[in-house]
């Protein structure tokens, strides 16, 4: 099993300090969030919950997938996220990305993603 650290020591990606810096808000969330490496990519988990992963082939920038794990959910009884700059870019009822382009972007918008990832582990 590939641990998070060896992955991205042999990570050759232009954008690795996005990756590198995504990953540690991701981290910072909370004590109870572990980084781990699935479908070739760093991705998180909460509680046991698989709750996002790094989607490392856009042609620009880097994505956030937030999702709640393999099998769809119903979500119907959720309140909506509130997500202020309109981050999210969703894929399905259970299913979002937030891409950001740069670093700066990053920086940016880390206090709105890290609100709206905090919403998001209400949902697992």
């Amino acid at each position: 099993m590939t641990t998070p650290d060896s992955y991205m020591d042999g990570l050759k990606h232009p954008e690795k300090p996005l990756i590198e810096a995504l990953c540690g808000v991701v981290r910072a969330l909370d004590p109870q969030v572990v980084e781990i490496v699935k479908w070739n990519a760093p991705s998180f988990v909460y509680d046991g919950k698989d709750f996002a992963t790094l989607h490392l082939r856009a042609k620009r920038g880097i994505g956030l997938i937030l999702h709640t794990g393999v099998k769809a959910k119903d979500h119907s009884g959720f309140a909506p996220i509130d997500d202020p700059q309109g981050l999210l870019k969703w894929l399905a009822a259970d299913r979002a990305m937030i891409s950001f382009d740069s670093l700066e972007t990053l920086k940016a918008g880390e206090a709105v993603l890290t609100a709206i990832l905090r919403q998001w582990l209400t949902r697992l």
